[in-house]
Order: C-alpha cells, then structure tokens, then sequence
C-alpha cells in the first residue's frame, strides 16, 4: 500500500486550469522528484497537497486513507484541514522562519502549540516542554547547527536559515516531507548545504517530495521523477530513465534547454 495515493486531481483559477488530471502514488521511503519549467503546476501541486489550496477535483490518500475527495464534502471540513496538513511537512522556497523567534523556538512552536491541547498538559508542562526542547536540539545537531541553536534568523546564512526550516518541518513526524524549490532562494555556494542534508534524509528513507531545478540531484537522489508541463504529467518513471532516456518529446526539449541554460 503507497504512503501517498493521488487520484485525478484537478485546480483551477478562473478560467485558467493549472492541474489536469494529476495522478501518482509514492511508496514509504521513497524520494518523488517534480521537474517542470516555471508556471507547470509544480507549486500548486504541492500547496493542495498542503492544503493551502483546494483541489476541483480528485482524491487525497495517505496509509490507504482517503483525506481529500472532491465530491465527499465530509473530507473538505475546515475543522480538519490543520489534523490533515500533520501529514505533510512543507519546506517553502523562502525560509518563512519567524524572525522574533530563535532557530531552536522556530523548530518547537507548532509542536509546542500543539502540545497544549493535550489534557496532560496543565499537569506535565515542564516535563512535555522539556522532551520538545530536547528534540528540537536533536534535530538542530541533524542539520549540523547545534551551535545556532539560540541564533535568530537575522543572524543565520540562507543556507542556514533553509536548515532550521527543514527541521521544523521534521518536528511533527509528517508521513510525507514536501520542498518546494529548497535552494532557488540561495545563492551557488549555499546549496550545496541544503541538498547535502536532503540527501542523507533520502538515504535515511525519508518519504519525500522535492520540486527542482537542481537536475543532477534530482537524478542521483530521486527515486521516481515526475515531469510536469503545463498543469499536466508528461513523463513519470525511474529517476534516471526519466532524466538520461526520457521518452516523451516535451521531456527531450525540456531537458535539453536546461543543459543549455
């Protein structure tokens, strides 16, 4: 049974239709890499599978579960959508850190948040907050940024600010880790940081989403790749099929025009 079955999905924005028809599934463990030109849909895939955005149309499935379907009303409460998205963690182009906030209270906030709706909590406050602080520095050393622990954003290189988002995106235990573009806001000599720690949580079998433009990590880490254009999957498959033999001419072009770019 796949971690993540999506059936059919569709989006609109007016009259503009930005997802046709989308389907794929990704089994535990696996790496899902999403290539496409700008303005392919990418993003808006995986913001409804955040649910930042609502799907037309389609099915949303995690451990055999059906979270989203279009034409079930019951799976499209407002009430549920914050218990829905736990199953996604999202890793933005742009950081989004709270600057008020130190690196290590950005990674504990959402779990600390959280925490207070458990009815132990009144009881346990110390003890709870204390197992949050010790797994937000666990995951902070993970990144390699034990030392910026108290750091604010503001203080912190890009490629470390994009660490510290990683890890709070680990701090809820989502079944399925999503990136949108992680190193298209670093600068060259920064990215190769960020790809480093996502590399080793794919060795880790993380189950992951990385929409990219970094071709090469795509095809080395990836274990599928899907490739979008305009709101539609062209070519899905193997990561190295999909990248050094695509089958598809819109894939050839699209390739093609990266390498010359």
């Amino acid at each position: 049974m796949p971690v993540l079955d999506v059936q059919h999905i569709e989006k609109h924005f007016g009259s503009t239709r930005v997802l046709e028809d989308i389907s794929f599934s990704l089994d535990q463990g696996q790496a899902l890499a999403i290539i496409g030109s700008s303005g392919s849909g990418k993003t808006t895939l995986l913001r409804c599978l955040n649910f930042l955005e609502k799907p037309d149309q389609g099915t949303i499935a995690v451990n055999g579960s059906v979270i989203f379907d279009a034409a079930d009303p019951d799976t499209q409460k407002e009430s549920e959508v914050r218990k829905k998205r736990l199953h996604f963690g999202l890793v933005f182009q742009s950081f989004n850190l709270f600057p008020q906030y130190t690196a290590l209270k950005n990674v504990t906030l959402a779990k600390e948040l959280l925490a207070q709706e458990r009815p132990d909590f009144k009881q346990n406050k110390k003890q709870i907050l204390d197992e949050i602080e010790a797994e937000g520095r666990t995951l902070l050393e993970k990144m390699g940024l034990s030392e910026r622990a108290n750091h604010y954003p503001s203080q912190l290189s890009g490629g470390q600010q994009q660490r510290v988002a990683i890890a709070r995106a680990l701090a809820l235990h989502p079944d399925i880790l999503c990136f949108d573009e992680p190193t298209s806001a670093l600068d060259p000599e920064l990215t190769g940081e960020v790809l480093k720690v996502i590399r080793s949580l794919a060795e880790q079998k993380t189950t992951m989403i990385i929409v990219t433009h970094e071709m090469a990590f795509a095809r080395d880490v990836a274990d599928q790749v899907i490739f979008m254009d305009g709101g539609v999957i062209v070519e899905q498959g193997p990561a190295r099929d999909v990248i050094e033999r695509p089958k598809e001419e819109r894939t050839r072009q699209f390739l093609s025009r990266y390498a010359q770019g």
